[in-house]
């Protein structure tokens, strides 16, 4: 690896972890008591044999040269990636106590590295031969116009049960019990609009969910029609707010953006799962751009999405922006090296700044529940049984969301504070903030919090 000069953090290592479990039992093997014939090379591989439970040692070898992220195999059952032999020799290699000293990959290691890029070449090629093959823009079409047909019947029925909730009253949505929306759901699935089935499955969680609910019902269920009427009049709307609404909808879209090439700073990464799907979430600062970009990725339920940066890191690519008004979804495209270390921090903002950010992007998108920032000189602070992020220099504070407020992150955000002002980034929205990544106020390694 060219940037192996400088080596990760343990944070770095552990924000690779698909799970808290992975986590814990990666950094028990972070030392070298299990390792045998441990080893790195120029190239970027780093390999080991890690005792188990059987008479064979695991044997595990990882792609950290890999322009996408990190690359793992062992020959562990784990259907974890990475499994926590992985993430441990990464944490020993990451020490630099000469636990993992540069040398020559034994065949094992060699053989899947060589045969790894050859396939990462072959598959460059073919996309590239695919991309220059047009479909039949004819059937595409007809295709299109059938879906859509099928949404503008879907939202229409949508519409007629949300006027029947609200005519026969809210209490009714807690004595139907949850079938009520899980059948609902279900029907926008038939009609080919996955935006609308999630929003509804969220709408059945909320009656009976504590003190407010009513209100907090009919809040979502005015932005549940208000994405419905977005839909039935989108030929009205402006361009940008379309693509939105198509975005909210869940239509597919192609990042059909012009690339910017910069060197993105991996601001966060964190995951959501379901029943369904894991989606991971990574946030990326242009250094010189200045602009913030999301990339989405997913994986089948129970295994973690392949795309994976370790948070701190710089990566010099290029990204391609989905449409949508204020939307800040990015493709990642050409990657022109490897995730390096680097000092930069992203510039910060105060409180203040910050609530009026995502009051400007509500404009552009009315069903957006945050908006990146980050917080500059901001002090974590108990108010009652919750916390806050108040500004050092000013008068204002922000409350933590319920769900950051029950993870360990905070504590480790407190212990890094200690009372002193530090940066922070994280989501801001309607709930509060929750924040997913800190820097100290000297000099001082990014810290994950999620």
């Amino acid at each position: 690896m060219t940037q192996q000069g400088v080596r990760w953090t343990a944070d770095q290592v552990l924000a690779l972890a698909p799970d808290t479990a992975s986590r814990k039992a990666g950094s028990k093997l972070g030392a070298a008591g299990p390792w045998s014939e441990a080893g790195s090379s120029e190239e970027g591989t780093v390999w080991g044999l890690c005792k188990g439970s059987g008479s064979k040692p695991y044997r595990t070898v990882i792609d950290i040269a890999d322009s996408t992220g990190p690359a793992y195999k062992c020959s562990c059952p784990s259907r974890k990636f990475p499994c926590k032999h992985a993430l441990g020799l990464l944490l020993l290699w990451a020490g630099e106590d000469g636990a993992v000293p540069r040398g020559q990959a034994p065949d094992w290691a060699d053989e899947w590295i060589e045969g790894r890029r050859k396939r990462a070449d072959d598959k460059r090629a073919e996309d590239a031969a695919g991309s220059a093959s047009a479909g039949d823009p004819e059937a595409a079409r007809r295709r299109a116009e059938r879906r859509a047909e099928a949404i503008t019947a879907g939202a229409s029925e949508l519409e007629q049960r949300l006027t029947d909730l609200l005519r026969g009253g809210l209490a009714s949505a807690e004595q139907r019990g949850y079938g009520l929306w899980e059948e609902t759901a279900a029907r926008m699935v038939d009609a080919q609009a996955p935006g609308l089935a999630a929003r509804v499955r969220e709408l059945g969680a909320i009656p009976s969910s504590g003190p407010g609910w009513p209100v907090r019902l009919l809040e979502e269920c005015a932005l549940l029609h208000l994405l419905d009427q977005g839909w039935l009049r989108r030929a009205a709307l402006p361009d940008a707010l379309a693509a939105t609404v198509r975005y909210r909808i869940g239509l597919p879209g192609s990042a059909d953006g012009p690339p910017v090439r910069d060197r993105w700073l991996v601001l966060a990464q964190y995951d959501t799962a379901d029943s369904r799907l894991t989606t991971r979430r990574i946030w990326l600062y242009g250094t010189e751009s200045g602009r913030t970009a999301l990339l989405l990725s997913y994986g089948a339920a129970g295994r973690a999405p392949e795309l994976t940066l370790p948070v701190g890191l710089s990566l010099e690519a290029e990204l391609s922006a989905y449409p949508g008004a204020g939307q800040l979804r990015a493709a990642l495209g050409e990657r022109f090296a490897a995730p390096a270390p680097t000092e930069f921090r992203p510039p910060g903002v105060d409180v203040a700044r910050a609530v009026a950010r995502y009051g400007e992007a509500l404009r552009d998108d009315p069903w957006l529940s945050s908006r990146p920032v980050t917080l500059a000189r901001v002090i974590p602070t108990p108010d009652g049984d919750d916390w806050q992020l108040a500004d050092a220099d000013g008068e204002f504070a922000l409350p933590l969301t319920p769900a950051a407020r029950s993870r360990s992150g905070l504590w480790r955000l407190v212990a890094l504070s200690g009372g002193a002002p530090v940066t922070v980034f994280g989501e801001c929205g309607h709930r509060g903030f929750s924040p997913l990544t800190a820097w100290p106020e000297g000099p001082g390694e990014a810290v994950t919090l999620c």
